[in-house]
């Protein structure tokens, strides 16, 4: 068995540690000098709280631990049990229905809620809870203290009142994510993701007959998935209404075990619910009070642990289920899980983390054809084919359509439909879904409408996605945390482009593929090049000459050079307003050249880079669209490769951040500076002299001339000397 030191950091049996928190030191800490534990990194004030405090002094908050709120406290009363968990003065019904579910299935239960912890045997008042966090698993310490009002727990709580893991439970979770206000209103999918590290889906009831779900949501019980429902909510007053049948509109139920009952001639199939408010129940047939229990036989009452308590748990035939609930949410580890009849595989998980950078790569939908090629892109790339043939199913595209102009991206065209019923196809299943990060603010949501394509080729520009349609794609933009996919793709390389509804919105994603053994996923990179020399190369013109030479007559001092001043004013005397230069990018110009550190210009120096500014804007204002001496970012890459200079994504995006000012548009001057620095990197490059460390790529030269650490690769050396120019570690 591997220990702590032998994991990777990250996974489950070694977590990041949150806030640098680590349980055991603080424990043993707190027991040493026998102070209990007080977090200073979530303190028992308002801010914690997340929500306005309420002008009301009998409403007062108060924040004590266990002890001082039961005599009989404890952290886990007997077992761990779906009741264990009621919900109080805080809309996280998703998260505690996730919860719900996972006390169902004990080997996940203990991933998060680690063993051996306890308010008596050394209690110092702090408890550590695991939760897994966009592809690593993260440890969060809290101290026992709890929100009270009026001598009653504020939110979560026991139904026995005198057991307090799953409040603290949701205090970690609400370290985790900023307050207990941000918890408010989600979906299970959140809960039951972050709680098992696995691949969550909607499932709409009205798509299966009650026979069809209920063997499916049989079989995914049985393989450790966590399942939840809710009935859709018309509209935001329609949710928290209670219907003739006992249920709750908009509210999450827990999905805890199926059975089935013989009556007579009869199958009864039956689901077990759960309210996590600990109230309020099914009055239906099958309920607690059911007519129908009357004729069952009482040991199958007890096998099925028939209970007539008002505690939030109830039976309810599947037919009915189907009648009343409108959808299923699954959470499985394996996405074996999610095929009935499936054979368990070995599955490869590959992530990528990335973000939308506007102007850079925040491109929007294909509604945007101009800039959705600007999207993060990733390679797919799929060569183990399954071992059984399968025919297309329901999760390979869906029948959700994107927004009205995306519509004629089906990809199931009459013809191949029928092809497809002719004959079994071997393919390659992938599983991708597309996570954004860090969208919980405070007490409300701010959720990006995301959704991910999958396209057959690699290197994909605007005239690409103009002319084809994605072999796959996750269905309509989803203001939701994550969106995904189960798809079966012919063998071959595949990209995969990320992105929002609108462009222009910055915000971070997680991405992750499941597939078979032998595929992978890469960043859709490539290597830096430049031919900018033979671009520059243009003569100076008869009249570009004159203006200089007279310049210099006039201006010039002792040395026959121009200073950084009288470069300015010639060089603007050519350009149109609209592309004046200021100061600094003059000094820029200066020092890219041989001037053996001083800031001045020779006449033939000042000839040839007048001309080469003069090219510049020329080639400016081919993505000048509105002539008024900017581009939109998103063209900085045309532009770059346009004076043959080709950059990959990540070094277009550090660009694009430090010659804009963080605005959307790019000046003239920040497109000059830009090039002036990338033409001094390569230089730097080319002009090594040593074989053997011009071997060894940018890496090595970087650290000659910069000195500069980095690990191996030019790539990775080059991107961080660039970081090193953008934060100004290195200058000329």
């Amino acid at each position: 068995m591997a220990t702590n030191k032998e994991a990777p950091l990250g996974s489950s049996e070694n977590p990041i540690k949150f806030k640098d928190q680590d349980f055991e030191t603080l424990q043993a800490e707190c027991l040493k000098s026998g102070v209990l534990f007080s977090d200073p990194t979530f303190p028992a004030e308002q801010k914690s709280i997340g929500t306005p405090e309420d002008p009301d002094p009998k409403k007062a908050i108060q924040w004590k631990r266990p002890k001082e709120i039961s005599k009989n406290a404890a952290f886990v009363e007997d077992t761990t049990a779906t009741t264990d968990i009621c919900q109080g003065q805080l809309g996280d019904c998703w998260l505690l229905a996730a919860l719900s579910c996972l006390t169902a299935h004990p080997s996940l239960f203990v991933k998060v809620v680690p063993p051996n912890q306890s308010l008596s045997d050394r209690y110092a008042g702090i408890f550590h809870f695991k939760f897994w966090q966009y592809g690593e698993w993260v440890e969060v310490v809290v101290d026992d203290r709890l929100p009270v009002r009026e001598g009653r727990l504020l939110f979560s709580y026991s139904r026995s009142r005198n057991e307090f893991w799953s409040a603290l439970v949701e205090k970690a979770y609400a370290k985790l994510i900023g307050s207990y206000g941000s918890l408010k209103g989600g979906n299970i999918s959140e809960g039951m993701e972050d709680f098992t590290g696995g691949i969550a889906r909607s499932l709409e009831i009205s798509s299966r007959t009650p026979r069809v779900l209920w063997r499916s949501l049989a079989a995914a019980l049985s393989r450790g998935s966590l399942l939840s429902c809710f009935i859709q909510a018309k509209s935001t007053s329609d949710i928290g209404k209670v219907t003739g049948e006992g249920l709750i509109r908009g509210h999450a139920y827990a999905i805890t075990d199926a059975d089935k009952l013989t009556k007579t001639s009869d199958e009864i199939l039956l689901l077990r619910l759960r309210n996590p408010w600990g109230f309020i129940e099914y009055c239906g047939p099958w309920s607690d009070k059911g007519k129908e229990w009357e004729n069952v036989d009482p040991t199958e009452k007890e096998r099925i642990e028939v209970k007539c308590v008002e505690d939030g748990e109830f039976w309810i035939s599947a037919e009915d289920f189907c009648n009343l609930f409108d959808v299923v949410e699954l959470c499985s580890v394996n996405p074996d899980s999610y095929d009935e009849e499936s054979t368990p595989a070995s599955w490869a998980i590959t992530e990528h983390e990335g973000c939308w950078l506007p102007g850079s790569s925040a491109g929007g939908s294909r509604k945007y054809n101009k800039t959705f090629c600007k999207n993060p892109q990733y390679t797919l790339v799929l060569r183990e084919k399954d071992e059984n043939e399968d025919e297309d199913d329901e999760d390979d595209m869906g029948d959700d359509g994107e927004d009205d102009d995306e519509m004629e991206d089906q990809t199931v065209t009459p013809d191949s439909k029928k092809r497809a019923e002719k004959q079994k196809v071997r393919r390659c299943t992938v599983l991708v879904e597309l996570l954004q990060k860090n969208r919980r603010q405070r007490d409300k949501l701010n959720f990006l409408y995301i959704a991910f394509h999958v396209y057959k080729n690699t290197c994909l520009d605007r005239s690409f996605f103009m002319k084809n349609r994605p072999a796959g794609r996750s269905g309509k933009y989803k203001a939701q945390r994550g969106v995904w996919r189960k798809m079966r793709l012919d063998p071959g390389t595949y990209v995969i482009v990320v992105s929002t509804y609108r462009p222009n919105l910055p915000g971070e994603f997680f991405v992750r593929t499941f597939s078979k053994i032998g595929n992978t996923l890469e960043t859709q990179d490539f290597a830096c090049t430049s031919s900018f020399s033979q671009v520059m190369t243009a003569p100076v013109s008869s009249e570009d000459q004159e203006r200089v030479q007279m310049t210099f007559d006039k201006q010039a001092g002792l040395d026959d050079r121009l200073n950084v001043k009288d470069i300015m004013k010639l060089f603007n005397s050519v350009l149109e307003k609209d592309y004046h230069l200021p100061l600094e990018t003059c000094r820029e110009l200066i020092f890219g050249e041989d001037t053996k550190g001083r800031c001045a210009l020779s006449r033939e120096q000042a000839g040839t880079l007048l001309a080469s500014v003069r090219n510049l804007q020329s080639i400016f204002s081919q993505f000048d669209e509105d002539s008024s001496g900017s581009m939109s970012r998103f063209e900085l890459s045309s532009a770059l490769q346009a004076v043959e200079f080709q950059c990959d994504n990540k070094v277009v995006e550090l660009l694009s951040e430090r010659f804009t000012s963080g605005e959307l548009d790019m000046p003239f001057h920040g497109f000059v500076s830009c090039v002036t620095r990338l033409r001094k990197l390569f230089a730097l490059y080319e002009s090594e002299t040593s074989q053997e460390v011009k071997d060894r790529g940018i890496n090595s030269v970087s650290i000659k001339h910069a000195r500069l650490c980095t690990d191996p690769g030019p790539e990775q050396a080059f991107h961080f000397l660039l970081v090193s120019i953008h934060s100004g570690c290195f200058s000329f």
